[in-house]
């Protein structure tokens, strides 16, 4: 915690064992997870990778320290990698690779198609491991025609534009390094590193989370991610989108209005 709480919220609150970073950042790395979770008695451990709305990212061989501690306990590793594709710190930093899905018995890779594409409305996501019996066993949950057929059409043309995106992704990145150079700037505003397609950032004084994602809305009609419900926070957040650079600018111009 924080983190994206509709896992949690499908269980109740005693059977969950929440990891709270001791620090202003909200990051966390292998070592730590490991170390918390060795006398903890689970079952499963949920990883979002990187997270949400922290933005913060475990390196895939830190990744693969922790699947080897759970096979050796016994503990399923669920990991959520929806937002991966954006990932600088390293190449290939996904885990859907069948090498790796036979070398961890215990692990699920999960990933949301909508978070990457840009396409929420299709419904589409994977999951993926080697265990048959979890696999037939989702197969049974899931309704018949479990995608329609703009999603089914969707997955065959990917392909044909695999180029394209990849030269999107590598724009987007370059367009996050002067978006989160600019937003340091803003008075007022404490912005914490992301690998993700958002910016995790603080309000240090003048205004709460909500009263600022009112004014933005109410004033300048741009709405972001008010934290203040959110588990897990000590201060005033919010998270704010990494869209394109003409819709970057015009947020960036209206905080330093309004922080100023």
């Amino acid at each position: 915690m924080p983190t994206f709480e509709e896992y949690p919220n499908r269980k109740r609150n005693e059977d969950l064992i929440a990891y709270n970073p001791d620090n202003k950042d909200y990051t966390y790395s292998a070592d730590d997870l490991i170390s918390f979770y060795d006398d903890k008695n689970i079952s499963t451990l949920l990883l979002i990778n990187p997270d949400n709305p922290s933005g913060n990212y475990i390196l895939k061989n830190d990744v693969f320290k922790i699947a080897k501690w759970a096979e050796k306990r016994k503990i399923r590793l669920i990991v959520d990698e929806s937002f991966v594709d954006f990932v600088d710190k390293e190449e290939c930093p996904t885990l859907i690779n069948e090498d790796i899905i036979n070398d961890y018995p215990q692990l699920i890779v999960i990933k949301s198609i909508s978070k990457s594409f840009g396409v929420p409305g299709l419904r589409l996501g994977v999951m993926v491991c080697n265990d048959l019996d979890i696999i037939n066993y989702i197969k049974k949950d899931v309704s018949i025609w479990n995608i329609n057929s703009f999603a089914e059409f969707y997955m065959q043309i990917f392909e044909k534009y695999k180029g394209d995106y990849e030269d999107g992704i590598k724009k987007f990145k370059e367009i996050r390094k002067k978006y989160i150079v600019e937003l340091s700037e803003i008075k007022s505003l404490r912005v914490v590193p992301t690998q993700a397609n958002y910016v995790l950032c603080e309000i240090l004084d003048k205004y709460t989370a909500r009263e600022l994602t009112r004014i933005l809305l109410d004033e300048y009609n741009i709405f972001i991610k008010d934290l203040s419900t959110k588990k897990g926070f000590k201060g005033q957040f919010v998270r704010l989108a990494i869209k394109r650079p003409e819709e970057n600018d015009k947020l960036i111009k209206a905080l330093e209005t309004i922080l100023k």
